[in-house]
């Protein structure tokens, strides 16, 4: 029938594309790709540096380094393997390395002097927060605690919410607290 339709047209004039049941296609995930953004969502937004504070006379630890190798305070990495040696002494005498993301950025002497000049810290913002000195009206929970019915003696277990259930969700926090399902009793 649709064939009579169509036949008495012009053929130039229409275009008929039969059309299966549309299927959703969804994007492959690769699982290298979704093992690394698991592993980034556990470790945090830190990287696996130790802390660093440079000691008093770094200025003077850099310039006998540097001397070694016939370099002045205010000269140039011009050989790599010039560079090379001087980091490598830096990394021996004072135990702090420059990271690979950091090594293009190296370029003199003074680049080094004031790499070495910064200080590196490894606390979390909320880290840092438990050890700073706030106002009085604003606190911090450092160790705070969770309501569980077989372990709460002050209330004998019973719930100032009967109905809500205390989930916990992270692979620490799970280590450390107890999560509770709460009994419904539907009416």
């Amino acid at each position: 029938m649709f064939r009579n339709v169509l036949l008495p047209l012009r053929r130039g004039s229409f275009q008929v594309t039969s059309i299966r049941q549309a299927q959703k296609k969804y994007p492959k995930v690769d699982k290298k790709v979704q093992a690394a953004a698991e592993s980034l969502a556990a470790r945090g937004f830190l990287r696996p540096t130790k802390s660093w504070d440079p000691p008093t006379n770094i200025n003077e630890t850099i310039l006998k380094i540097c001397a070694t190798c016939g370099l002045n305070g205010n000269s140039e990495f011009e050989a790599l393997d010039t560079k090379f040696t001087v980091l490598k002494a830096c990394y021996e005498e004072t135990g702090h390395s420059v990271p690979n993301s950091l090594l293009h950025t190296i370029e003199t002497v003074d680049d080094l002097t004031e790499f070495y000049k910064t200080p590196v810290y490894t606390t979390t913002p909320f880290d840092a927060l438990k050890l700073m000195d706030l106002p009085k009206n604003l606190h911090v929970q450092k160790d705070y605690v969770r309501f569980h019915p077989d372990t709460d003696t002050l209330f004998n277990g019973v719930s100032a919410f009967p109905k809500s259930s205390t989930i916990v969700t992270g692979l620490k926090a799970r280590k450390k607290y107890e999560g509770y399902n709460a009994k419904r009793k539907w009416p």
